[in-house]
């Protein structure tokens, strides 16, 4: 990307920063709507057969990270004009999402502030090591990193560990509002849970619920990863990190079938959303074929995309992501006893 369009690029992107609160409001009820609806769908469908509730789960589980997109924009403060309309939303949708809305908009916005830096890693990112990190580190260090990076782990495990567990406490270095926030979320969570379980029963709660944060959870951090986790990405020291490049460079779009896109809430324009964090989630295509130097971003579809699952490390002197098995040196003992976990099939086919 030349300097001159680095340098123009933020204002040529800036019209689409304004608020619609008109289309907020439409997709907050073509969103949450659809969602209650899908749930009591399911429930009514759990006297007939399980099998006609699972289908309508998995589809309110799109609809959950629909929901969470919105609740997205409103830490970004992006939704609505009004801040305090954006404030009382995203407690809402944290607690439909069971993220609580401070810690999270605290966190994101390091992570916005400090993506692809290679100086600033470990808050509200997913943990990277570069390829020579890798190889100077423990063998203990190395296990349990390789644990971490494995698909199972990543995909299956940790959704469950950071929406069930980690957002239920605070963070060190929260500050009393954050704090607060945080306890009214897990509140309002148990509340919520607890008079669903009265109407319903806890067997039909878990049955229908379970699955909605499953799946939901799954595609939430697979996003996540994978619009930051491709080949060609872009990570740099502090003396060479620049923010545009590494929104434009480090962040993909994922090229996604419609249907898809809409359930996602255009969140696979991530190159456009980390240029500009104000531009709400249904101007993002817009600015996007509007910005030809957007138009640079590396694209990603859905069979590219599981190339990433191999990538594990990032090479530094190459300039690209790497699996373990590029490392040019016999494996360590805590690389084979790692590897003794299986791979899902999507892994293996990457490789």
């Amino acid at each position: 990307m030349h300097q001159s369009n680095i340098a123009h690029l933020k204002k040529e992107v800036a019209p689409y920063e304004k608020t619609d609160t008109r289309a907020s409001i439409r997709q907050l009820i073509n969103t949450i709507g659809p969602l209650l609806l899908l749930w009591y769908a399911a429930y009514l469908c759990l006297s007939v057969s399980y099998w006609l509730t699972l289908p309508l789960t998995i589809i309110a589980a799109g609809f959950t990270v629909r929901t969470f997109i919105i609740f997205h924009d409103c830490c970004h403060q992006s939704f609505f004009n009004s801040r305090l309309a954006n404030d009382i939303l995203g407690i809402i949708t944290g607690v439909l999402t069971l993220c609580p809305y401070e810690q999270w908009k605290n966190s994101h916005s390091i992570h916005h502030a400090t993506s692809s830096n290679l100086d600033k890693r470990g808050v509200g990112d997913i943990w990277m090591m570069t390829v020579e990190e890798y190889t100077s580190a423990s063998s203990w260090t190395r296990f349990a990193y390789r644990i971490y990076r494995h698909p199972i782990i990543l995909f299956i495990f940790g959704p469950t560990f950071v929406f069930v567990f980690q957002y239920r406490f605070n963070r060190k270095a929260a500050r009393r509002k954050e704090r607060l926030n945080t306890y009214l979320t897990n509140g309002l969570i148990v509340g919520l849970y607890a008079l669903m379980i009265w109407v319903v029963g806890w067997q039909a709660f878990l049955m229908i619920q379970g699955p909605i944060f499953f799946v939901s959870g799954l595609l939430g951090v697979w996003l996540f990863y994978v619009q930051h986790t491709f080949e060609d990405s872009y990570f740099e020291e502090e003396a060479e990190w620049n923010y545009v490049k590494a929104a434009v460079e480090g962040s993909s779009y994922y090229k996604l079938p419609k249907v898809l896109q809409w359930i996602t809430g255009n969140i696979g324009f991530h190159h456009v959303h980390h240029l500009s964090p104000k531009v709400p989630n249904y101007n993002l295509e817009r600015a996007h074929n509007e910005t030809k130097p957007l138009h640079q971003a590396t694209t990603i579809t859905l069979a590219s995309s599981l190339k990433s699952l191999r990538f594990r490390l990032w090479d530094e002197e190459n300039k690209r992501f790497v699996g373990f098995q590029d490392l040019g040196r016999p494996a360590a003992v805590a690389d084979a006893l790692a590897d003794s976990i299986p791979v899902p099939r999507a892994s293996l086919e990457g490789k």
